[in-house]
């Protein structure tokens, strides 16, 4: 992934969303244990509820994405699509009933997996952006444990998160594997 395909990625993310705001039931987001909701692991992160819903997404995402490929280069197109569609479907088996939509699930696994990076291969450069991510983020763990607000999917929040953190480890056993 390049810094040409991120803001395509984004662009994309605006798109999807001003489609879903012009025609509510197109917004096609994860529904656990539902077939339909299947498609949802690949669309949920593209739709959002609302403007404040997308532009409370749009920096932290640019952000965290933009990091992980100055960073991780070589692994950021793998590690996006491990966070969507393992994250996706496990918030498919075990979310509550409800139309899962929004890209902070994808937030919290790129979250989780360049801080759980920088402890996976205990290296000054690593170790430094894990440290300026958990400065900078590290609130957001606050949004993994269940809350009243009923738009919120506490439970994709943590799911993608633990995805986040076992892409971490898998990445880099299997860059040990590979090397």
């Amino acid at each position: 992934m390049t810094h040409k395909s991120i803001i395509l990625f984004l662009a994309l993310i605006y798109g999807v969303s001003i489609i879903g705001f012009l025609f509510p039931k197109l917004k096609t987001g994860i529904i656990p244990r539902k077939t339909k909701g299947l498609l949802g692991i690949m669309t949920a992160t593209l739709f959002h509820h609302n403007w404040k819903h997308l532009l409370s997404n749009t920096l932290p995402l640019a952000v965290l994405l933009f990091t992980l490929q100055y960073f991780y280069a070589s692994q950021t197109l793998y590690v996006v699509a491990m966070i969507i569609f393992i994250g996706g479907f496990l918030l498919w088996l075990f979310g509550r009933k409800a139309n899962h939509i929004g890209a902070s699930g994808m937030i919290y696994g790129l979250t989780a997996f360049i801080i759980s990076t920088g402890f996976v291969y205990f290296k000054p450069i690593p170790l430094l952006v894990s440290a300026i991510t958990m400065l900078v983020y590290g609130g957001l763990i606050f949004g993994i444990f269940p809350s009243n607000k009923k738009n919120t999917s506490w439970e994709g929040h943590l799911l993608y998160a633990l995805t986040g953190i076992f892409t971490a480890y898998f990445c880099k056993n299997a860059y040990y594997i590979i090397h």
